[in-house]
């Protein structure tokens, strides 16, 4: 279903992506095991980065053809400031809620679970390095990771709009060094999510969302004639394999060789290792073959899912504050699976009612005056 060139699927993967990344931050959650972390390398990140990359160049890619670079750069620079802006009052929020469930729950420490102790032991170094995107406790890497990437899209979109292969090479470059260069964070670290490696997800996000708008590479011969398609099927079921062996060693020992295994891991997801890229990138092909645009986009509980993809910010925000909230709920009530699964669904419900809410203002908005 594509309405005024908007592909449908897109916010629906972007929806689901929300909704894996809200679940997977709550621990001990049994609905965190449908994720799609579970079945492979690669996780829900991915597909938040990737997803953003494609919709920030469509959307600012339009607005440089019609008004001029310089009034998307600046529409761009304007919407990373509003996310600094939001992550710096996130933090805060994040802070107060954690702080407020630790002196409820006796059991856990969730100040240092949530990565927060820092906070309390260098209070105004903490806060310095929240102004430089340094502090980022669990939870809130990917937003400045997005801050960081849309301050530097105005940079490459000019050379993206008309020879995006060669910003994807230089990209490629960046990414390949990326195992040696990284921001700085706190306490001597370095960032969770390293904007050198990251970055090239997102350039490659962008420059599907322009390939695909002006001369799409279609293969019309059977799915099972396409050697790239089989290929990727091949490694989507052997990375499953792997990954779902991780819940039992002896399973793991059986398809793993130890010898192999001292190549294939550590599988980084700081630097995005070229395992988890090559199977995220697997998955894009696989599902963008095989997922078609159809009646199935109409239905009510895919509609809502999409919302949530078309207010992915917003939403992910308000995924933020509730995780720890749908934790401390959890501890309190004693973390029972039918309490956990309610705080899980309950949490998801919330989010959509937000995007409810925003695209029923949005159209407010919109609607023409008396």
């Amino acid at each position: 279903m594509m309405i005024n060139g908007r592909d449908h699927r897109i916010d629906f993967f972007r929806g689901l992506a929300l909704i894996f990344i809200f679940w997977d931050h709550i621990p001990h959650n049994p609905l965190a095991e449908l994720t799609v972390r579970n079945f492979g390398f690669s996780d829900a990140a991915e597909i938040f980065v990737f997803l953003a990359g494609y919709a920030a160049v469509l959307a600012y890619g339009k607005i440089a053809r019609r008004d001029g670079l310089l009034i998307a750069s600046v529409k761009i620079w304007r919407r990373a400031w509003v996310l600094y802006v939001v992550h710096i009052f996130l933090l805060a929020v994040l802070m107060g809620i954690v702080f407020f469930a630790n002196s409820h729950v006796e059991t856990r420490d969730l100040v240092q679970e949530m990565g927060l102790q820092y906070f309390l032991s260098n209070p105004q170094q903490a806060l310095t390095d929240e102004l430089l995107l340094r502090f980022k406790p669990n939870l809130m890497d990917p937003l400045p990771l997005y801050i960081v990437l849309l301050i530097g899209l105005p940079l490459v979109l000019p050379m993206l709009l008309r020879k995006a292969r060669y910003v994807v090479g230089v990209s490629l470059a960046l990414y390949l060094i990326a195992p040696y260069w990284n921001f700085a964070s706190q306490e001597g670290g370095v960032w969770f999510f390293n904007p050198i490696a990251w970055q090239f997800l997102f350039i490659l996000g962008g420059a599907l969302a322009l390939y695909g708008q002006d001369n799409p590479a279609v293969d019309h011969r059977p799915l099972s004639q396409q050697p790239l398609f089989l290929g990727a099927v091949v490694y989507l079921l052997v990375t499953g394999l792997v990954a779902v062996s991780w819940k039992w060693p002896h399973l793991h020992d059986a398809v793993m060789p130890v010898a192999l295994g001292e190549w294939v891991y550590p599988i980084s997801k700081t630097n995005l290792s070229p395992l988890r890229l090559l199977h995220f990138l697997a998955l894009v092909y696989v599902v963008a073959k095989i997922v078609p645009h159809g009646e199935w986009l109409n239905q009510w509980l895919v509609r809502q899912v999409c919302r949530m993809g078309r207010y992915s910010l917003e939403v992910f925000c308000l995924g933020v504050i509730l995780a720890p909230l749908a934790d401390m709920f959890n501890a309190l009530r004693g973390d029972g699976w039918a309490v956990q699964v309610f705080s899980a669904l309950m949490g998801v419900g919330l989010m959509a009612v937000l995007a409810q809410w925003l695209d029923w203002n949005k159209r407010l908005g919109m609607a023409p005056k008396a």
